[in-house]
């Protein structure tokens, strides 16, 4: 028989990182269960039908839900605040799950232009062919959000701080901007983590995160989830998932309940050195430009001290020189790993001209700042001293 280990109210985010979520096995186990199986069996042919027509609520195959994957979606549901959580197989399959189930032909979605690569894919490329209006504008420009919305939307979609320039949107005008136009505002909060940003308290319906960075925060695995309201996770969200198959295995599941246990303890050393690295970076010679949203050369950083807790673990900074100068760079760094991912317990880094964003046109990079000299640094756990010695002597070659 098991036991579900019911949230305090009063529990603070650190303690539901923990607790939150646990369901016990008759066994009483202290880490959560590993349950690592596809389908589940029936006392009789009337309880697995029971379990079909939905009379009696169960586990009936893991496409559909998984005891070990339900823990980590209760998990993250009780630290982001929202009514009901799904999980998914990776980041984007969350971003594609989210639009698609909010969406049908003929429907329109302003979005803003400063998105990861992937997910630009989608709005400009996959989402038209199935007959949905996709309109970009400068995400930070309110006039352009209003002009786009004149003529109605069902969605908006957004990531802020975006990737890789780091731009913080305005989530409360922008939301009621939105929903005055019809649209659900679906946000990407990936780079500040459900810790530093509640894009639910700030106007949004819809959240969505790639667990694979700092969720699991280790490098290890593929996830994802999708945080709203119960009647569209229970709903149109669960139905597309349930029949085309985005499943998040117990494993992974399992991978990524470990990592939400610490993940208040990194992020605060991650904001830390990140900080300490981007004042670093604006006294170097050779560096043009550096971005990191709590800097107070960032253009938006009145707004992203009221919307964030801290800065985060990403700062981008541009080397004059062009490719030629961030490629020697790159291949000096002895500590730094060149990597496209982030949100590691080691310091990752990447030129995303070439990688995350090398499918846009050059005429979209140049207008969103993605320049040849840019690079991604996400800076992970290690001394931050010996980040910025190898940092160091990487500018020097």
């Amino acid at each position: 028989m098991t036991s579900t280990l019911t949230a305090s109210p009063t529990w603070r985010p650190q303690t539901a990182l923990v607790r939150g979520g646990t369901t016990r096995s008759e066994h009483d186990e202290t880490s959560e269960a590993l349950y690592m199986t596809s389908g589940y069996v029936y006392g009789s042919a009337e309880e697995a039908a029971a379990a079909f027509s939905e009379e009696n609520p169960r586990y009936i195959y893991s496409r559909y839900g998984n005891p070990t994957v339900s823990m980590f979606e209760e998990r993250l549901r009780l630290l982001e605040g929202a009514e009901a959580c799904r999980a998914t197989s990776s980041g984007m399959a969350a971003v594609y799950a989210a639009l698609v189930s909010s969406l049908k032909a003929g429907d329109r979605v302003v979005a803003s232009r400063a998105l990861f690569g992937s997910c630009h894919h989608i709005v400009a490329n996959i989402l038209p062919k199935f007959g949905i209006e996709t309109v970009q504008v400068d995400g930070t420009d309110l006039d352009q959000w209003r002009d786009a919305l004149k003529e109605g939307a069902q969605a908006v979609f957004l990531e802020t701080p975006s990737n890789p320039t780091l731009d913080i949107l305005d989530l409360p005008a922008i939301s009621a901007l939105a929903h005055a136009a019809g649209a659900v505002v679906v946000v990407d909060n990936v780079f500040a983590s459900p810790l530093l940003q509640k894009p639910l308290e700030l106007g949004a319906d819809i959240v969505v995160y790639s667990a694979t960075k700092h969720i699991d925060g280790q490098g290890r695995c593929l996830g994802g989830a999708v945080l709203g309201t119960s009647e569209f996770i229970h709903g149109p969200l669960f139905a597309f998932l349930k029949h085309t198959g985005p499943a998040l295995s117990p494993f992974n599941a399992w991978l990524l309940l470990k990592g939400l246990e610490t993940l208040d303890l990194r992020m605060a050393r991650h904001c830390t050195s990140t900080a300490d690295v981007a004042r670093w970076l604006e006294t170097r010679n050779g560096v043009n430009r550096t971005l990191y949203p709590f800097l107070d050369s960032h253009p938006q950083v009145a707004l992203a001290k009221q919307q964030m807790k801290d800065g985060g673990s990403i700062v981008s900074f541009e080397l004059d020189g062009g490719r030629p100068r961030a490629f020697r760079f790159l291949n000096a760094l002895q500590l730094v790993d060149i990597s496209n991912n982030l949100g590691d317990s080691k310091s990752l880094i990447t030129h995303p001209a070439t990688t995350t964003h090398s499918k846009l046109p050059q005429a979209d990079r140049d207008h969103l700042g993605i320049t040849d000299g840019l690079v991604r640094l996400h800076v992970g756990l290690e001394d931050v001293e010996d980040v910025k010695d190898d940092l160091t002597q990487a500018l020097a070659a």
